[in-house]
């Protein structure tokens, strides 16, 4: 892959920004393994390799197991995740293919049923702000760790 833009030196502010919203979302006590798990499904979505790859690692620390790493983009056919997980990974996958068919009523308040208001704000919050991750790291090539 070729350089490009180092964008944490070129624009600092920028970079202090994302990781300000990064701040935010840690502030509401959103479970980290449920952060964890939005953070790599949109990942995976969008295919951003670094993301991935730091998600996996960071979630494996959490005490993630790593046969629901695995099967992650699986969870609809799986009994391996809480109805909570599956609303939020649900609402996480919505979001992230908004383009496609925007959040639907359905899954806004299936994840509204299992989620207080509080944390359903964190969970919005935290699919914004790993999807922005991931584009500035697929735009970027942040290179693997």
């Amino acid at each position: 892959m070729t350089n490009r833009i180092n964008l944490a030196k070129v624009s600092p502010e920028a970079y202090k920004a994302m990781v300000g919203l990064e701040d935010y979302i840690e502030s509401t006590g959103l479970d980290k393994t449920l952060y964890e798990l939005i953070k790599t499904r949109a990942s995976q979505i969008n295919g951003c390799a670094y993301c991935i790859n730091m998600h996996t690692r960071d979630a494996l620390k959490q005490g993630e197991t790593s046969q629901r790493l695995f099967l992650l983009d699986a969870w609809r056919v799986t009994e391996l995740y809480s109805e909570k997980e599956r609303a939020a990974l649900a609402l996480t996958e919505a979001m992230t293919l908004i383009a496609g068919n925007h959040v639907s009523d359905e899954v806004y308040q299936n994840a509204a049923k299992y989620l207080s208001e509080k944390e359903l704000a964190a969970v919005i919050m935290a699919v914004v702000a790993i999807n922005g991750w991931n584009r500035i790291a697929i735009t970027t090539h942040t290179p693997l760790d």
